[in-house]
């Protein structure tokens, strides 16, 4: 009852003496060494219990503190697991002026096949395109692992033929003047958007999206009848004539 309440006095000194509540366990660590937990009625800290090691040495008639903590308990309300900045970065995180530098091991990109100088290249664009599609002059181009990402990312987002606006849209995108395919194996799958009326202006879309800013949607056939006016006669009984010729509206008791 002595380590016990000696226990109880040493967690006291933790938090406040209301917030130590019932001895709830003592639990034997070693010779002469014990554990004592008791319950925690911090409001901050729900769960959690006040764990005090007590010990008496050899041939010693006390015990003494040799430790005093808090630990959660199986209920006990606890932080999120630690994990580095970089697997926590989700879409959309990166803002003005940061920078997020691409790891040397990134499976998502592959060194470019080779350097070459501006002065090795030819200057019809088209020579110019082929070579920047092969990844020559640049570091780093992307992998197959970085190609499949991106199309899984791109086919099965808002961008994709699974969204409400290309269910409802006239025709595909494959068929739209406005689609601009991307270049390489990205070419028969996607494309970008160059319609500025579209929602999806400047952005990637699958060959199979859809929007009703479609290029070749035909505009509404005009009415082949011209539209009779209907003149709405409730709350009026009749019209009449006064002796000054003045237009007047007579409505009914009701």
């Amino acid at each position: 009852m002595e380590a016990v309440d000696l226990a109880r006095a040493s967690a006291a000194e933790i938090g406040r003496p209301e917030w130590v509540g019932e001895h709830l366990s003592a639990q034997v660590e070693g010779d002469r060494l014990v554990t004592h937990l008791f319950a925690c009625l911090d409001p901050a800290y729900p769960g959690w219990q006040y764990a005090v090691t007590v010990v008496r040495a050899s041939r010693a008639k006390y015990v003494t503190v040799n430790e005093a903590v808090m630990l959660p308990g199986p209920d006990a309300l606890l932080a999120p697991e630690w994990l580095p900045w970089k697997e926590r970065l989700r879409p959309g995180d990166l803002g003005v002026g940061d920078i997020l530098p691409s790891a040397e091991d990134d499976e998502r990109l592959m060194p470019g096949y080779a350097q070459v100088a501006d002065g090795e290249v030819a200057d019809e664009g088209t020579d110019r395109q082929m070579v920047w599609e092969l990844g020559l002059g640049r570091a780093r181009v992307l992998s197959e692992v970085g190609r499949e990402a991106a199309a899984e990312r791109w086919y099965h987002g808002p961008a994709g033929p699974a969204s409400p606006i290309a269910a409802a849209a006239p025709a595909k995108c494959a068929t739209c003047g406005f689609m601009t395919p991307l270049a390489g194996e990205f070419r028969q799958l996607f494309g970008v958007c160059a319609n500025e009326y579209a929602p999806d202006d400047g952005k990637v879309v699958s060959m199979d999206h859809g929007c009703g800013a479609h290029s070749e949607v035909a505009p509404p056939a005009p009415h082949s009848e011209p539209l009779t006016p209907v003149v709405d006669e409730m709350g009026y009984d009749h019209i009449v004539f006064d002796d000054t010729t003045e237009l007047e509206l007579v409505t009914s008791d009701t």
